[in-house]
């Protein structure tokens, strides 16, 4: 079976791009711009930047708290804690891992299971993830369903507890949403109130951007293209003190035998979700949240999306496959005119 190139430079992805607070021209500010500090660099497969205005020696500080959740989260690294998790080791979970897990159950009884990072060997049988095999065999994808379920672990004092011990976790649609809270806090821990974080286009901000109001973020219109540097946006919305993030299969996918797969696995059916929903943008408390709630309302649909949505009075917005663009009241009050950008 010949494959074709995947797709891997962001997540999910997505993207956000950043208007003003990365690239924007601070003419007319009401504050100086050398006031802020941007810096930007690479990290699990994609690029972070982060704008913030503190203490220059804060700035190596920042790969640092990667570094320490890319040591437990991440899948790709075979000595992180997940990854040692994941081969059934008996080894002392992390405060990393414990908080990701706890959130994790959370939004996956919020949303049906929706959201579920035990679909690791599925993950990967699909051709994502360590490994990268694409093996869509109706048998085996059966057999691997046997082994989702984050409601069969659980911790036991210091270690994680399995049902079956071939149970693996894949964070990757929670763990940049983490590593932007995690800056954020260690930001927060030095005094620094005003940033933005992103990473691979989940973001964190808070305070006040460069322009001395809220930061404003533009969403990207969804673009099926492995090779287009074209970012047109779909909307721009003002936030600040919360996390935002986009899913959508568009810039995460592989082409095996003239077939298209998009990087969201069902946790019901275990296969590419197939659903009226191309993107999905999420505002939450915090980037780790929105990460998470973002793929759980791409495997969704629209009509169980929008109600769920609804009932956790969470800001969204999705754009269907017919190009047709659905939101939720909280977030059309953060919609920002495009004539103040």
């Amino acid at each position: 079976m010949k494959r074709h190139r995947i797709l891997r430079h962001i997540k999910k992805y997505h993207l956000l791009l950043i208007l003003v607070s990365l690239f924007g021209i601070f003419a007319g500010s009401c504050r100086k711009s050398n006031d802020y500090i941007r810096i930007e660099g690479g990290v699990w497969n994609t690029l972070w930047h982060v704008t913030y205005r503190g203490p220059q020696s804060l700035a190596d500080s920042i790969p640092a708290t990667l570094a320490s959740v890319g040591g437990s989260l991440n899948v790709f690294d075979s000595t992180s804690v997940v990854s040692r998790v994941n081969r059934d080791e008996k080894v002392e979970l992390d405060s990393h891992f414990v908080r990701v897990l706890e959130i994790s159950k959370i939004i996956n009884r919020e949303t049906g299971g929706a959201f579920d990072p035990t679909l690791g060997p599925l993950i990967r049988a699909w051709g994502f993830g360590p490994g990268h095999n694409v093996s869509p065999d109706t048998a085996r994808v059966d057999s691997l369903l046997r082994l989702v379920g984050i409601g069969k672990t659980g911790v036991s004092g210091k270690y994680l507890s399995k049902r079956d011990s071939r149970i693996e976790f894949n964070f990757s649609a929670i763990a940049k949403g983490y590593g932007c809270d995690m800056i954020a806090a260690m930001f927060e821990r030095n005094g620094v109130e005003d940033y933005l974080i992103e990473i691979g286009g989940e973001i964190r901000c808070g305070g006040i951007s460069p322009k001395g109001g809220e930061w404003r973020i533009s969403v990207d219109k969804p673009e099926w293209s492995m090779t287009s540097a074209n970012h047109e946006s779909q909307e721009i919305i003002s936030i600040t003190n919360c996390g935002i993030a986009t899913s959508g299969n568009y810039r995460n996918f592989i082409k095996d035998s003239g077939r298209t797969f998009g990087h969201t696995i069902s946790a019901v059916s275990g296969r590419p979700v197939a659903t009226d929903v191309i993107s999905a943008t999420v505002v939450a408390p915090t980037a780790m949240e929105a990460d998470g709630y973002a793929t759980a309302f791409m495997a969704m649909g629209s009509e169980t999306g929008l109600a769920t949505a609804r009932r956790l009075n969470l800001p969204i917005m999705l754009i269907l496959s017919d190009s047709t663009v659905v939101t939720t009241p909280p977030f059309d009050k953060l919609t920002s005119p495009r004539e103040q950008y």
